[in-house]
């Protein structure tokens, strides 16, 4: 049992980190002015970044998802080559820069490979297909690891199960696995969303920051400070703390339902 002190110390130190966020998140209402801030959130870049944020984040990660699936189902239940190398890669976007993916990316599209999917598919930098692009390259990684932990956690008797009984591969998969792992499936959406909504490095270097083309939330913040627009960068601010901590407080209360395991 925690002694009594040990557990006041524990919360003590949950309340001091609690306490860092909390004063930073305060503090930004000093510069704010509601008359100023409402002509900036409803003025239409202000709009247009918003919707292109919301718009991106959706797409990147129904992009993903899709992505992740099959991917997770090898990696969790399947043993073979260069199996850990590619487990290790999907590490990548956490130990490497977002920004330097993005100049990863950047770099692809200059070598002949890239050269000539831009000259087939269509120029993917500085457009909104890069937005998407940028934000897919930063969480595609992150999904695929979140899933795998969803699919771990489903006993692999049941597939067997299955199999004995006749059931294909793709019927297995289709009709047990994956209803079994829905919730997860779902968590795991939710916070790559989360991750694809805020996404900022990857995104200036491979789309840029064109006002009413590719400038998303993020990337509006940076740009109204670089501009010294104190008042400005606090709305943008204020909507992503609104957006972030409301996308989370559903993946909570979902990950908190019964029958459904955390991501």
């Amino acid at each position: 049992m925690i002694s009594v002190s040990l557990k006041r110390t524990l919360i003590i130190s949950a309340l001091g980190v609690f306490c860092l966020y909390f004063i930073l998140a305060v503090s930004i209402f000093y510069f704010f002015e509601p008359s100023v801030s409402f002509s900036i959130l409803t003025s239409h870049r202000t709009i247009y970044s918003l919707g292109l944020s919301l718009f991106a984040a959706t797409a990147a990660t129904l992009i993903a998802i899709i992505l992740a699936i099959p991917s997770a189902y090898a990696l969790s239940r399947y043993d073979f080559r260069l199996k850990t190398l590619i487990d290790t890669f999907l590490e990548l976007p956490l130990v490497v820069s977002p920004a330097a993916l993005g100049a990863m990316v950047l770099i692809f599209f200059n070598n002949p490979a890239g050269s000539w999917i831009n000259e087939h598919a269509g120029n993917l930098t500085f457009t909104v297909s890069g937005v998407i692009l940028a934000q897919l390259v930063t969480v595609l990684g992150i999904a695929v690891r979140l899933i795998k932990a969803v699919m771990d956690e489903v006993p692999v008797r049941y597939e067997h199960v299955a199999r004995s009984l006749g059931a294909s591969p793709y019927y297995t998969l289709k009709n047990i696995v994956l209803p079994m792992c829905k919730g997860g499936i779902i968590s795991a959406f939710i916070l790559t969303w989360a991750k694809a909504f805020g996404e900022f490095g990857a995104t200036i270097t491979i789309a840029g920051s064109i006002p009413n083309k590719t400038e998303t939330l993020p990337i509006a913040i940076f740009m109204r400070l670089s501009s010294a627009d104190i008042e400005g960068s606090v709305v943008m601010i204020l909507i992503s703390i609104i957006i972030g901590l409301g996308i989370l407080h559903i993946y909570k209360r979902l990950s908190h339902q019964k029958g459904i395991p955390h991501a």
